[in-house]
């Protein structure tokens, strides 16, 4: 795994996400972290495009790239509905961009038991 670079890349969305929230807790550069967050968009990317180029898909990346996005998103959606940047009525689409990640999650797991695949 460690030398799987795709993987490496998806491990530090998961590392990045502390990052982004330590900075959030100690006011720090709004900038700063919204350029963090960008190139975690970034290793998204790459990761996918790097495991299907190189022939690097692995079981762990597999697990591991849906997991990385959704815990990305939800930090950062969260992070700002507590910090008041998204506020009365734009906090439904929030949530349900929440509630999106949640359930396809579930179906994914779901199907992954009855042999099923859902495409991203």
């Amino acid at each position: 795994m460690y030398q799987n670079l795709p993987n490496i890349l998806t491990l530090s969305r998961i590392i990045i996400i502390p990052i982004i929230v330590l900075l959030f807790l100690f006011d720090g550069n709004r900038w700063l972290m919204l350029i963090i967050f960008s190139i975690a968009g970034i290793t998204d990317f790459f990761d996918g495009y790097i495991a299907r180029s190189q022939k690097k898909i692995s079981k762990v990346g597999i697990f591991l790239d849906p997991v990385a996005d959704k815990l990305l998103v939800a930090t950062v959606i969260l992070m700002l509905v507590a910090d008041d940047r998204i506020t009365g009525s734009a906090i439904l689409p929030a949530l349900i961009i929440l509630f999106r990640e949640i359930l396809v999650s579930g179906l994914r797991e779901f199907l992954a038991q009855v042999r099923k695949k859902l495409p991203v």
